[in-house]
């Protein structure tokens, strides 16, 4: 699924590279550089280019703002088309009319409720309900939203340029975990999946969180939960470092006589590795990350873990349950189907 959604992302940037990723399978893209009377063609063509380049089926929605383009998008997934654009709509409250509060974006549970409760149940109530009123019995998202759906743009296009900020990589597993070697491969095949987004974008970590648990469901047995963070002298993107200090961490937290449910890592204070540039640099350190790259560059191509540490184990009885797990014939040339001709 991430293979699928990084070729969608990349497909998106041949139109602007100006792309808010969302999630895995939600983007805002920048199409101001398009004229609003050729932009629902403009729709239409990314949704083909998409589709005939990755195979994957697209909904579209266009208008000036985040919220307004999240409310196309909704309607467009019930449309033949699947592209609705609200450029131009003079006027888009029957349009509104129809949208539920709750599905409007950035409405939670909570807002929903008080919402509903002061007889605003749509979002076209919202969008004509006074600026005062806002003010004085909700907060500053509420009336941003507001503004978004009288086509003022208040929520600026987060691009790729602002970074994550961290990166989490936890699993739970098959089968209950007691051994401290089993936690040790668990972690290291964490820190190296994790260690490789981030050299995917450029990133370096300042720190490192390794957590484990057992199961608050069984009350047969006492429940742990721990977790260690430790700062890097020096940010890397080096899996053998992320993975050396993750291990060191885990130490400290474990504690025999535990069925362990659960364990995880998160590497934060990330940066830009191109902007940090540090006075230690060696040749050390070129070999290091010429070594991480053909690593990531061997494992895009014939499948994540074609190269790995020996810390992450080979027969993992820990690993979690894959009877439903999809094929990643995207990227592993193992899962390829094969035609046979006769």
């Amino acid at each position: 699924y991430g293979d699928l959604s990084r070729r969608v992302m990349r497909t998106l940037k041949r139109f602007n590279s100006e792309i808010e990723i969302y999630s895995i399978d939600e983007a805002f893209l920048d199409l101001s550089n398009f004229s609003d009377k050729e932009i629902e063609n403009i729709g239409k063509e990314i949704r083909d280019i998409v589709l005939q380049w990755t195979g994957i089926p697209t909904s579209i929605g266009i208008a000036k703002t985040k919220t307004l383009s999240k409310v196309a998008n909704h309607i467009a997934k019930k449309t033949k088309s699947g592209v609705v654009s609200l450029i131009g709509v003079k006027d888009i409250d029957p349009i509104l009319e129809k949208v539920e509060v709750n599905n409007i974006w950035g409405v939670g549970k909570q807002l929903t409720k008080f919402f509903v409760k002061n007889g605003i149940s749509n979002a076209k109530q919202l969008k004509n309900i006074s600026n005062t009123w806002i003010k004085k019995n909700s907060n500053v998202l509420s009336s941003r939203t507001a503004m978004e759906l009288r086509g003022i743009s208040c929520i600026d296009l987060e691009t790729t340029s602002s970074k994550r900020k961290s990166c989490v990589v936890s699993r739970s597993f098959a089968k209950k975990v007691e051994k401290l070697q089993e936690l040790q491969e668990s972690i290291t095949g964490y820190c190296l999946n994790a260690a490789e987004k981030i050299r995917s974008e450029s990133l370096i970590a300042k720190s490192i969180t390794v957590f484990i648990r057992t199961s608050p469901f069984q009350s047969q047995f006492t429940y742990y939960s721990n977790s260690k963070t430790i700062d890097l002298p020096i940010a890397t993107d080096n899996s053998i470092e992320i993975v050396k200090t993750a291990l060191t961490g885990l130490k400290d937290i474990f504690k025999n006589g535990y069925r362990y449910q659960k364990a995880g890592i998160m590497i934060s204070g990330l940066s830009n590795s191109q902007e940090s540039k540090n006075l230690f640099s060696s040749i050390k350190d070129d070999k290091i990350k010429s070594l991480m790259k053909t690593i990531d560059n061997t494992n895009y191509r014939f499948g994540r873990s074609t190269l790995s540490l020996a810390g992450a184990g080979v027969n993992k009885k820990w690993n979690i349950k894959r009877q439903h797990y999809s094929k990643i014939d995207t990227s592993d040339f193992n899962c390829l189907p094969i035609i046979k001709s006769t």
